[in-house]
Parts: C-alpha cells; structure tokens; sequence
C-alpha cells in the first residue's frame, strides 16, 4: 500500500463540492449539447466546435496545429477527427499558404452550411442548459475564474 504524505493539501468540503460539481456538471453538459446536435443534425459537439474554430477565421481555414491548440486537442487526435469531416465533406486540407511545409484545414461550403443550421441548436442548448441558469454576476465570476485556470494551463504549455 502507498503512504500518504502528510504535506497534501487535501481538499475542504467546500472546495470537494466545487470541484465534483464542476467535473460531473461539465461531463453532462457537454454530452447533453452533443446529443442535441447529433440528433438534430447528425454532427458531433466535437466536430461543431471544428467547424466554428474554422469560421472564427476570416479565411475560414487555420494551421492544423493553432487548431489542435484552440480544441485542446493533440495534433493526432485532430488528425483522425479533421480526416472524418474531410470524408464527410465538411472541410479539406490543404498546404498552408504562408508555409508550404504547414497544413491547414480549411470550411467548405457544406461545413459552412451545416455551422448555419446547427449553431442555433447549439446556442439554446448552451442557453437552456448553462448560461439561463447563471446571473449576470456569476456569469462573470466563472468567467474570470476559467479565463485563470485557462491562462495557467496556457503557461504550464509555454
């Protein structure tokens, strides 16, 4: 059996309710938006959030790897993800403009169309199910406190 140091921080009621809250909270939510989009328009939440990382650009296309950066996600990971939806028609790859050694990912118009029609869908289940439950003050706090967790681990990458 281990031994357990006796340096941990171990982690108060408080912080255990805030912690489990936002890990099995998190899980649902995001099962839930993905239900709602896979039945609605026969996309997963992973992909969506592909094709509106895509559309944030002006050019509709980013570098594979900024990609993977923006989701999260590991350049392999994506690699498999991106193949799927070039498959499906929802966007291509193609050498990088700027860099020819690069890869970009770049929206077609079926991806484009498909971001159309499923954002609604999307932007109510964020509503129904997250942002409406949340005053304007706690909206704000969770934003301030993910955008630090956010920039740590940003830092911790660095």
């Amino acid at each position: 059996m281990t031994e357990v140091s006796d340096d941990v921080r171990w982690l108060s009621d408080t912080e255990m309710v805030a912690w489990r809250s936002y890990i099995v909270s998190t899980f649902m939510l995001r099962q839930r938006l993905h239900r709602e989009l896979a039945e609605r328009h026969d996309v997963s939440l992973i992909d969506y959030e592909v094709l509106v990382c895509l559309s944030s650009t002006q050019e509709g296309r980013m570098r594979m790897t900024e990609l993977a950066s923006m989701l999260g996600s590991t350049k392999s990971r994506l690699s498999h993800q991106v193949g799927r939806m070039e498959v499906a028609g929802y966007l291509r790859r193609v050498k990088d403009p700027d860099d020819r050694r690069g890869v970009t990912a770049e929206l077609t118009e079926a991806g484009a169309e498909l971001l159309r029609t499923a954002a609604p869908t999307h932007v109510a289940g964020v509503r129904a199910h997250l942002i409406d439950l949340m005053t304007t003050e706690e909206q704000l706090t969770m934003g301030r406190a993910f955008s630090r967790v956010l920039q740590h681990l940003t830092d911790l990458e660095d």
